[in-house]
């Protein structure tokens, strides 16, 4: 894990290892603790934008296996000054300036951005690195798609990174869930994580987010298309995380109980199953077994042995909610899309979140939701977008206020942001998402041949 300035922190390339050098126990007050430190002062505040894409091939439109992605990474490294990261003599990332690109399963090609101030920083760092990838892969016939669900390809017809963690998930997944390969191999997203001050900060950061993501779902609904084919839905790559493992994905109802902080949240992940503990640059399967386990030196992958606090660090990236807590906040319910989309939804939770005014107008609209109903929402949005019904209108309208919260709080900021909503303001208009536009044109101007998404919204 790298340290992103004052912001927040990524992975790039394999986890973090300490060196195990005593006995000594963890204890839940250390987790805690660790949580806690992730407070910081307003004037520290970060945006970190993520946004994963995939790469395919011109000539037949197939996924990049690892040896293209191999050559797209070292020619990146070279033409522009990044930093390689190996795992097992694999190259795997790059970084750079608090950046980094890593690998998704299936080769989804991730930017993980640095620590910035301004969303006008965010449009910069987003726009050269796709100038760069764009330079390179033009070269190679290969090119990138922003969609949040692979449009053409099975799982079978997709490689699999050389990423330890990777084979691990990959035979784990089916276990608990139906849908946790695709999860794996067919799906992009993006995403913001933002910052927080005191504990009180995060509790109400978690509750605005959590209850607003099926919203934010149904803004960048972007996924309509499984192996050629409409699939029903409007967000498939949202559909699909209800049926990957019920244990670390979800809304997390509990968020929203009066005794919610910190301790709360480490009770929860807790209780979350172990995927694997990263030594001697080497991952221990240690699937469904418990960290508490771990702790009093009881796992049975690694008897006698504790964990250090970087073993917990790993642990919290093997958990999937809408809204995750590390020592930041991650906003997880968007399907990537167009560079207008990335760049928004970053402008979005800025705004709501990063404006004190702002902040409590999101609780105030949300005050008087059920879990229930957030749940309603969360199960109906990937199917019926802005159109699902709400209350005594639509998801529609709400966003329609959301973005007006989201407006104006960055209109106090006083960085001439507000800019970046634009595009969602108009969807919300409209009613009318990326995934209603791809799915009318497949039907009236395609030919029903969805080939033609990876010419029309090419990256």
């Amino acid at each position: 894990m790298h340290r992103r300035g004052k912001g927040t922190i990524v992975a790039a390339g394999p986890p973090t290892e300490e060196v195990v050098t005593d006995t000594k126990m963890l204890t839940k007050a250390d987790l805690v603790e660790y949580m806690k430190k992730g407070c910081k002062p307003k004037e520290n505040w970060r945006i970190g934008t993520e946004h994963e894409k995939f790469g395919f091939k011109f000539e037949d439109k197939r996924r990049l296996n690892y040896e293209e992605i191999h050559q797209l990474l070292e020619a990146l490294a070279d033409r522009f000054g990044w930093e390689r990261v190996f795992e097992n003599n694999k190259l795997i990332a790059l970084k750079q300036s608090g950046q980094s690109i890593t690998l998704e399963p299936g080769g989804q090609f991730e930017l993980s951005g640095a620590p910035l101030s301004t969303l006008h920083q965010t449009c910069g760092e987003v726009n050269s690195h796709l100038y760069q990838v764009k330079t390179v892969c033009e070269e190679m016939g290969a090119g990138f798609l922003g969609l949040g669900f692979d449009p053409k390809w099975s799982i079978e017809d997709i490689p699999i990174m050389p990423k330890g963690r990777y084979k691990l998930m990959k035979e784990y997944m089916p276990r608990v869930g139906s849908h946790g390969r695709d999860m794996m191999f067919r799906t992009c997203t993006v995403q913001v994580n933002l910052d927080f001050d005191t504990e009180r900060d995060m509790i109400n950061k978690m509750r605005v987010g959590l209850a607003l993501q099926p919203i934010a779902t149904a803004l960048f609904a972007n996924s309509p298309f499984t192996e050629g084919k409409p699939n029903g839905y409007l967000s498939f790559r949202s559909q699909i995380w209800k049926d990957v493992d019920p244990h670390r994905t979800g809304m997390l109802p509990f968020v929203f109980d009066d005794d919610f902080g910190f301790e709360k949240y480490v009770d929860y992940a807790l209780n979350v199953a172990m995927y694997f503990v990263y030594r001697k640059k080497g991952y221990v399967d240690a699937l469904g077994l418990d960290f508490k386990d771990f702790m009093a030196g009881k796992l049975s992958a690694l008897p006698g042995e504790y964990p250090t606090i970087n073993d917990w660090e790993n642990h919290l990236t093997t958990i999937f909610p809408e809204v995750r807590l590390k020592r930041y906040i991650e906003m997880r319910g968007a399907d990537n899309g167009c560079v207008d989309l990335i760049l928004g939804q970053s402008a979005m939770w800025v705004g709501l979140l990063y404006d004190e005014e702002s902040l409590q107008g999101c609780l105030d609209l949300i005050s008087d939701w059920t879990t229930g109903e957030m749940q309603m929402l969360r199960d109906k949005v990937p199917v019926t977008g802005l159109r699902t019904p709400f209350r005594d209108g639509m998801v529609r309208h709400v966003a329609q206020d959301v973005l007006k919260l989201a407006r104006e709080g960055l209109e106090r900021r006083g960085f001439n942001e507000a800019e970046f909503l634009k595009g969602l303001e108009d969807i919300a208009r409209k009613g009318v998402t990326s995934a209603d536009v791809l799915l009318d044109k497949y039907h009236n101007e395609w030919d029903e041949d969805v080939d033609r998404v990876y010419d029309e919204f090419l990256y």
